[in-house]
């Protein structure tokens, strides 16, 4: 089956996990990856990959000492990621985006330098969307990257709230097109 015809299938299936018909766009993990500095990040953590669009650039632009933790709650996008990515710097994490300090402390790390999330907060409810922007935070060094895609200005506030330093970006050639929040603890 397509990436696409799998995205859709999980869209109609799990409408409060999956916030698009379609995977993600090139030109919008360009955007959303475009500030990262991967010659320095050493621990970079993705929420929510889908099929892993974002994932596959990542890994290839990632730093050879790096480590990618990737948290993915649907089973049928974690069986895909499973059979992708067999790199032992990626830690694939069938579990919840609340949780990023409890793996980080497994993997012996203290902080994130970047938290790439895909997660479709407008769908959460607004205590679950408080708890995973307060785990991304406080797992990220100072001065850390939070970056952030959505399809409405809903969540603006509280991200904003969480991340003082907020730039809102939009990218039209997306399906349906995004806005991206690149952000700074």
């Amino acid at each position: 089956m397509s990436k696409k015809k799998s995205f859709l299938r999980q869209f109609w299936q799990e409408k409060k996990m999956v916030g698009a018909m379609a995977p993600s766009s090139r030109f919008l993990a360009q955007k959303m990856l475009k500030d990262i500095d991967f010659t320095t990040a050493r621990v970079i953590i993705e929420l929510g990959p889908g099929t892993g669009v974002f994932t596959d650039k990542i890994v290839e632009l990632m730093h050879p000492d790096a480590i990618l933790l990737v948290f993915e709650l649907n089973d049928h996008f974690m069986d895909q990621l499973r059979h992708r990515y067999t790199d032992p710097r990626v830690r694939l994490i069938h579990d919840s985006a609340e949780k990023i300090q409890e793996y980080l402390d497994k993997e012996g790390l203290k902080h994130a330098d970047v938290v790439v999330s895909s997660l479709p907060l407008a769908n959460f409810p607004k205590e679950l969307r408080d708890s995973i922007l307060s785990a991304a935070d406080h797992a990220l060094v100072e001065n850390g990257h939070y970056v952030q895609f959505q399809y409405s200005l809903q969540s603006k506030k509280q991200i904003q709230k969480t991340f003082k330093k907020t730039q809102i970006r939009f990218t039209p050639f997306n399906f349906p097109p995004a806005f991206v929040y690149a952000c700074r603890k």
